[in-house]
C-alpha cells in the first residue's frame, strides 16, 4: 500500500473519531423524554459500532501485504510421502441426486496416490438409499441413528471410524473440483517440513479453508437480473475478508471445503456440539490451541445457494444465532487464550451480526423526525456540515476503496451494494440477534432446502420491506412538502438519509418480489470436443456450454451439414480419454454473426456415461457468473432496469389476459 493511500485512510479515521466525540458530548438530547433519549443513545451507539467495524477492516487492509494475502501453493515434496486423506461428505436429509454429484466428484479428485484418498458418506439418518449410493460408487458409509448432536454429532461419529492424518469436510451440495487436494495438501506438507527443520519458530497448521463458491446465481443476482453484474453476495467474505484473516493466520472455518489436521481436531475434543455454528467455533478452538489457519483465494469446489426468500432468511437466521451462541461459548471479550488479532477478528465477526439491528435504527431515525418531529440528534445544520460531512464522505470513499480489493481486475463489492444487502436482511435478523444475545434460543433448526418453492405464505415475507418502503416514501413527501429556499437546505441531511434508505428498500422490494425460474439446470461454460450423428456419420463440433439437461455447440463452417430444430440425434463428447454418449434433439438455433449455435436437449444413461458427464459439468467454477462487480453499473441503474423489466413483464401478462377476453 502506498504512503499516500495510507495517509488518506488514517485521515478518514481521525475525522470520524472527531465526529464521534462530538456526537457523544454535544448532540445527545439528555433532557428529552425517555423514548427519545433511548433511541438517541441507540443511534449514537450504532454509529460508534459501525465506525469501529469499518476501522477494523481498514486496519486489516493496511496490515495486509501482497505476500501475506497471496498464498503460494507449493508443489508436492518428492522427499515426503503424501499423507492419507479422508474425504467426509456430510448429509442430513438432502436429496440423493444432489448428494450423487458431490460423491461422484470426490471419486475424480486427483492425488499422487489415489489409494490414500478415502471417501466416506457421513449420513445423519442412516438412509438405505444413501447406503446404496455409497455402494454404487464404492466409497465408505457411516450411518447415524437417533443423532441428538446435529451436524457435529454426525461428523464426530464418522471420525471415530477413521484415522487418516488429514481429513476434508464437504457439505452435500458442495461439489469438489478435481484439483482440490492439490491446492491444499501441499500446504500441510510444507508445514510438516518446516516443523521438522525449525520447530521453535514454526506454528503448526490446523486447517486450510478454501472459498465457499456457488454455481448458481444467488437471490441478489437472480432476482435483480444481475447475473452478469455483481458476484455472489458471500464472495466478499470468502474471497476477501477471510483471506485477510488467513493473512494473519486466523482464517475462519465456514463449514465446508476445508482440510484439517486430524491430530489438532482430536486435541480440542472434536467438533463442538453446544452450538449450531460448529464450524465457526471449531476454527477458533484450533487457533486457541496454538494452530494456525489459512484461507486460499481460488475456489476449489462449488455448491448451490438458495434463491427463495424464506430459505435465505432461515439460513441467515441460523447463522446469526449460531455465531452469537459460539461467541458466548468462546468468551471472546475476556478469554485469555485468544491472541489480540484473533480477538479482533472474532469481535468484528460478532458485531457484523449486529449490523442489521443498527440498520433498522438508521432507517427509523430520519422517519421519526420527518413524521413526528422526534429529534434524536441536537445539532445545528452548519456545525453538522463542518463536523460530520468531511469524515463521513472521506470514510465512505475509503470503505469503497477497501471493499473487495482482492481482485486485480476489479472489486468484489462496493459499499453501496453492501448497504443494499444489509438492508435486505435487517428486518428479519435484528430480532433473532437480540433474542440470542439475551439467551433466548430458537427451536430446532432445519437444514436449508435448496429447492425453490414459492407459495402465498412465502409472498408474505415481502411485507416488512413494503411497510418500510411505504413509510419512507410518505416521510420524504411529508417532510419536503411546502418547503422552499433555506428550509430545503437545512432539511437536506434528513432528506438525504431518507432517499438513501428509499433506494435500498426499493431494491429489497424487487428482490422480495422474486423472479420466475424457467431453467431446470445451471449452464456451465465448457469447451469440449465432440461429435454429432447425422445420417449414420459422425461430424465434429465444440460445445459452448453444458448442463445436465442440454448442450450448446458450434460446428465448423465447412462441416457441410445443417441441423434443424426438432432433429433427434446422438452426441458423443470426449472427456478424460472417455467417450460420453448422449441422446437428444435440437431445441433451438441462434446465430452469432454467421456462426450457427445449436442448443440441444440431451439425456444420458445412468451408468459410467452419467458419472463422466456429471464430472465434465461440475469440475470447475461456473464462468457464466462474474467474479468481480461491473463498476459501470450502479444501484440506480439496477433500480431503473428492474423497473423496466418488471413493467414489461406486467404488460405482457396483462396483454395475454386481455386477449383471452
Amino acid at each position: 500500500m502506498s504512503n499516500k493511500r495510507r495517509a488518506v485512510y488514517i485521515l478518514a479515521i481521525v475525522l470520524s473519531v472527531i465526529y464521534l466525540l462530538w456526537r457523544v458530548f454535544f448532540t445527545i438530547p439528555w433532557h428529552a423524554n425517555i423514548f427519545t433519549l433511548i433511541f438517541a443513545l441507540l443511534l449514537v451507539i450504532s454509529e460508534i459500532l459501525s465506525n469501529f467495524t469499518g476501522f477494523i477492516l481498514i486496519f486489516f487492509r493496511m496490515l495486509a501485504t501482497r505476500k501475506k494475502q497471496d498464498i503460494t501453493i507449493p508443489d508436492y515434496d518428492p522427499k515426503q510421502t503424501v499423507p492419507d486423506v479422508d474425504l467426509i461428505i456430510v448429509t442430513h436429509n438432502e436429496e440423493v441426486e444432489l448428494l450423487r454429484k458431490t460423491v461422484n466428484a470426490a471419486t475424480f479428485i486427483d492425488y499422487p496416490d489415489k489409494s490414500k484418498v478415502h471417501v466416506v458418506i457421513s449420513d445423519d439418518g442412516n438412509r438405505p438409499e444413501v447406503k446404496a449410493l455409497a455402494e454404487h460408487y464404492h466409497v465408505g458409509y457411516s450411518g447415524v441413528v437417533d443423532n441428538k448432536k446435529a451436524k457435529s454429532g454426525n461428523i464426530n461419529s464418522t471420525m471415530a471410524k477413521l484415522d487418516s492424518p488429514l481429513f476434508v469436510i464437504f457439505d452435500t451440495d458442495m461439489i469438489p473440483f478435481s484439483g482440490f487436494l492439490n491446492a491444499t495438501v501441499p500446504l500441510f506438507q510444507e508445514n510438516f517440513r518446516q516443523l521438522e527443520e525449525d520447530p521453535d519458530n514454526t506454528e503448526p497448521l490446523g486447517f486450510v479453508q478454501t472459498p465457499q463458491s456457488f454455481y448458481n446465481a444467488d437471490i441478489f443476482q437472480f432476482n435483480l437480473f444481475s447475473e452478469k453484474v455483481i458476484p455472489n453476495e458471500q464472495d466478499f467474505f470468502s474471497r476477501d475478508v477471510n483471506v485477510l484473516n488467513g493473512g494473519n493466520k486466523r482464517a475462519l472455518f465456514t463449514g465446508s471445503n476445508a482440510v484439517f489436521l486430524r491430530k489438532a481436531v482430536d486435541e480440542v475434543g472434536g467438533f463442538p456440539t453446544d452450538t449450531i455454528t460448529e464450524d465457526f467455533e471449531l476454527g477458533t478452538m484450533l487457533n486457541m490451541a496454538g494452530y494456525i489457519s489459512l484461507a486460499t483465494k481460488v475456489p476449489e469446489s462449488s455448491g448451490i445457494t438458495p434463491i427463495d426468500l424464506k430459505g435465505v432468511i432461515k439460513q441467515r437466521t441460523r447463522w446469526a444465532r449460531g455465531v452469537i451462541q459460539s461467541c458466548r461459548n468462546l468468551h471472546i471479550f475476556t478469554n485469555p487464550k485468544l491472541s489480540w488479532i484473533n480477538r479482533l477478528i472474532l469481535i468484528n465477526t460478532y458485531f457484523y451480526w449486529w449490523a442489521f439491528f443498527r440498520r433498522m435504527v438508521y432507517i427509523t431515525a430520519p422517519i421519526l423526525y420527518a413524521l413526528f418531529k422526534i429529534q434524536v440528534v441536537n445539532a445545528n445544520f452548519w456545525v453538522l456540515m463542518v463536523v460530520w460531512a468531511p469524515g463521513y464522505f472521506l470514510l465512505h470513499y475509503v470503505m469503497g476503496d477497501t471493499s473487495g480489493m482482492h481482485e486485480t481486475n476489479g472489486k468484489i463489492r462496493n459499499e453501496r451494494w453492501g448497504e443494499v444487502q444489509e438492508t435486505f436482511f435487517a428486518p428479519y435478523l435484528f430480532i433473532p440477534v437480540l433474542l440470542e444475545t439475551l439467551g433466548i434460543k430458537a427451536k430446532k433448526f432445519k437444514v436449508t432446502s435448496k429447492n425453490v418453492t414459492i407459495s402465498f405464505k412465502d409472498r408474505l415475507y415481502m411485507l416488512p420491506y413494503f411497510f418500510l418502503w411505504a413509510i419512507t416514501l410518505i416521510s420524504i413527501i411529508k417532510f419536503n412538502y411546502g418547503k422552499y429556499g433555506s428550509e430545503i437546505l437545512v432539511g437536506s441531511v434528513i432528506t438525504f438519509w431518507l432517499l438513501m434508505h428509499f433506494i435500498n428498500l426499493s431494491m429489497c422490494l424487487f428482490i422480495a418480489m422474486g423472479r420466475r425460474v424457467y431453467r431446470k439446470n445451471e449452464r456451465f461454460t465448457r469447451q469440449i470436443s465432440g461429435q454429432v450423428r447425422r445420417d449414420e456419420t459422425w461430424h465434429p463440433f465444440t460445445t459452448e456450454d453444458v448442463s445436465e439437461g442440454g448442450i450448446a455447440f458450434t460446428m465448423p463452417e465447412d462441416s457441410g451439414i445443417e441441423l434443424k430444430e426438432g432433429d433427434k440425434t446422438d452426441f458423443q463428447l470426449e472427456y478424460r480419454h472417455e467417450k460420453i454418449m448422449l441422446h437428444g434433439k435440437v431445441a433451438r438455433i441462434s446465430h452469432r454473426g454467421k456462426q450457427a449455435i445449436y442448443s440441444a436437449m440431451v439425456s444420458v444413461e445412468p451408468d459410467r456415461n452419467r458419472d463422466y458427464y456429471l464430472q465434465l459439468i461440475y469440475d470447475g467454477a461456473n464462468q457464466t457468473l462474474p467474479r468481480v462487480q461491473d463498476t459501470w453499473i450502479t444501484p440506480f441503474d439496477e433500480l431503473y432496469m428492474n423497473f423496466i423489466v418488471r413493467a414489461q413483464a406486467f404488460e405482457r401478462n396483462f396483454g395475454r389476459r386481455f386477449n383471452r377476453f
